[in-house]
């Protein structure tokens, strides 16, 4: 059961002109500005990347290595998890970007690798609604579980409840949308940064769903599914524990970044650990950029040709 939650290949898109970016600073409050010469944080970033990529590898997880070479303004590459996800069923989605310069990580090639190497049935392309203002990040702002069938999201200006409904309709999901904030009152600009659903576990930040009584409406959601759900604090958010995403390599594997799993405290690891084990790897410059580990991971839910 836990292999349709957790894939055993992946797209990663490595980033030669990484920084954090300008343009989503506004409404992410996990980004920190530059405190490096340009050059420099491209470099640690990419040895970051690199590192990522050959623990992911050595773990036993397939991932399919794309460059972005900078030739358009593209800061936020690293993250392609925001622009395009994949289903069960041969079914992909291509996703909205609230700025402009997240609208040109859209690459083709990436989908006609998927093409080539899995089953894909149809792609359903929401992109056009950005003339529309409208915007729905992808795996950053819904939460998905593929076994009980539902999307979580927090209500955030990257989460348009219209395209949320229409995707929900045409993937067959209940979407469970709820107001999170953090503890200055700004909006959560991305579901996944507080939450990581897993095959027998979920890791959750309830004290930044603002209603007590939705905040057990989705615990108890993801209890009915036979999830074991394990409450991260608001301190825990901003080490990134809550970004965090299972994989399937030799065992079932949790990745997420070193930083977020040494700020767990004993049960919460053991309580992972009974149905994963933890990958830590570390990327403290890509965290710059308000994303970690799980936003670098665009996870394939396709069968192989």
């Amino acid at each position: 059961m836990e292999n349709i939650q957790s894939p055993s290949s992946i797209v990663m898109v490595r980033p030669h002109k990484f920084c954090s970016n300008p343009e989503t600073a506004g409404d992410n409050g996990f980004q920190v500005i530059d405190q490096f010469e340009q050059t420099d944080i491209s470099k640690l970033a990419l040895k970051e990347f690199d590192t990522a990529v050959s623990q992911l590898e050595h773990a036993g997880v397939k991932v399919h290595v794309f460059d972005d070479y900078g030739e358009k303004d593209t800061p936020d590459s690293v993250f392609p998890n925001n622009w395009f996800s994949t289903h069960v069923g041969g079914h992909i989605a291509i996703y909205p970007m609230f700025s402009a310069n997240r609208q040109r990580e859209r690459r083709w090639d990436i989908i006609e690798l998927l093409k080539q190497n899995y089953r894909v049935q149809d792609i359903i392309d929401y992109s056009g609604l950005e003339h529309d203002n409208l915007s729905l990040e992808g795996t950053g702002a819904m939460v998905i579980d593929h076994i009980g069938r539902v999307v979580y999201v927090a209500k955030s200006n990257r989460a348009d409840p219209i395209i949320l409904e229409r995707f929900c309709t045409h993937f067959n999901f209940e979407p469970m949308a709820f107001d999170a904030e953090d503890s200055s009152q700004n909006r959560v600009y991305h579901t996944n940064v507080i939450m990581t659903v897993a095959g027998k576990f979920a890791l959750l930040c309830g004290e930044m769903i603002v209603d007590p009584k939705r905040c057990d409406a989705v615990v108890a959601r993801l209890e009915e599914t036979g999830r074991d759900v394990i409450m991260l604090s608001s301190e825990q958010i901003y080490e990134f524990a809550g970004n965090a995403i299972e994989l399937k390599g030799r065992t079932n594997l949790l990745a997420m970044s070193s930083r977020a799993l040494a700020s767990l405290d004993k049960d919460q690891r053991s309580r992972i650990e009974e149905s994963a084990e933890i990958l830590p790897i570390s990327i403290p410059t890509i965290e710059i950029a308000g994303g970690s580990v799980r936003c670098m991971i665009a996870g394939i839910h396709l069968s192989k040709r």
